[in-house]
């Protein structure tokens, strides 16, 4: 005997009278330590051999849909949801499992989430959306976020709100494709450029820009010495140059003139300190053809620094400001962990 709910859009099913009906949603079994999952799936027919396995997942009622103008089947509103909250460089399938889909990297980029946006659309009911940080690197493919509609079926008027918030703030998540900057280094210091010490940084710098699809074009040792600092940065210039790296003399140490080198050859926008350690007297810098950055040589003792936090948002095409190394005060605290497991952890994840 079928029950109608009068609050309910659906009529339930004992399962002993379920044979022939549709599965009006996914119907998910979990087997601890071994799997979670859906085993009967959406607009399944239910046949008597099934009804035995329904049981053992805890079944005893089956729904069958009964909606009428104003409401919405989840997996119908998820699609609505996921479409708002996507931009430029995010994908998703358009087949949702158990109500939910995953949003990917069309490309390898830099996610960018409106966080603001992003909490006033789960301030509605009945809607969700989580995501990876701010800032994140993120590879083609990777999941990005996931939303769904939290109740099987929706009422059309919260769905559309949150999609008017999620539109409203379009982008909600979004990928900045990486740019192939062409990059310059100068290597700064008289141990190094006496022979003293050998140069560890250029492969640190190399590896690090290769990774994200920069080249270095050219390296050059350098004394401590200010005007040929300042002298080598002009000729960078001159050349097709996106991004001038140094590396040392950025200490308060008396030697240590990279910095003044740097705004003695005409980078005006130059901000020096991040809130983050290691990488604490970091410089960044602007001029009209280049960006700048100075490293500390923390660079060299610690797998991640600023120098990671920083370099994918250049490579973006964004050019972070004062307020932005200060943003990254929370979580700008490195844990040093052995091994490292950059990004996996919440080094500047706020930022």
């Amino acid at each position: 005997m079928c029950e109608k709910s009068a609050q309910q859009p659906f009529k339930i099913i004992p399962l002993d009278q379920a044979v022939g009906m549709t599965l009006a949603h996914d119907m998910t079994e979990i087997i601890p330590g071994k799997s979670k999952g859906p085993v009967f799936q959406k607009g399944h027919q239910v046949k008597s051999e099934d009804l035995c396995r329904l049981m053992r997942m805890g079944k005893n009622n089956l729904y069958v849909l009964d909606l009428n103008e104003n409401q919405v089947h989840e997996n119908d509103a998820v699609n609505e949801l996921a479409a708002a909250l996507s931009g430029p460089g995010v994908i998703f399938s358009g087949s949702p499992g158990e109500g939910k889909l995953e949003l990917k990297a069309a490309y390898p980029g830099l996610l960018k989430v409106n966080v603001d946006a992003l909490v006033e659309f789960n301030m509605i009911d009945d809607v969700m959306a989580a995501s990876a940080h701010n800032n994140t690197c993120v590879n083609k493919n990777k999941g990005i976020a996931a939303t769904r509609a939290i109740p099987l079926v929706i009422e059309r008027q919260a769905l559309e709100r949150a999609v008017d918030i999620a539109r409203q703030a379009y982008p909600i998540f979004s990928i900045k494709m990486f740019n192939p900057l062409k990059i310059r280094l100068i290597i700064t210091g008289n141990e190094v450029y006496n022979g003293l010490i050998q140069d560890r940084f250029q492969a640190i710098v190399e590896r690090k820009v290769t990774a994200l699809g920069a080249t270095l074009e050219e390296t050059v040792i350098l004394p401590d010495d200010k005007q040929m600092i300042a002298h080598q940065i002009r000729e960078y210039q001159k050349k097709e140059t996106d991004l001038i790296i140094t590396t040392g003399g950025m200490s308060v140490d008396p030697d240590d003139v990279t910095k003044a080198g740097i705004e003695a050859a005409g980078f005006d926008r130059v901000h020096y300190s991040a809130a983050v350690l290691p990488g604490a007297m970091f410089l960044l810098g602007y001029s009209e053809s280049a960006a700048v950055m100075g490293l500390p040589a923390c660079g060299l003792y610690h797998e991640t620094t600023i120098f990671d936090l920083i370099l994918p948002r250049l490579m973006a095409g964004e050019k972070p400001g004062k307020r932005d190394l200060a943003k990254l005060c929370h979580g700008g605290l490195c844990q040093n962990c052995t091994p490292c497991r950059f990004p996996a952890c919440p080094f500047g994840k706020s930022g």
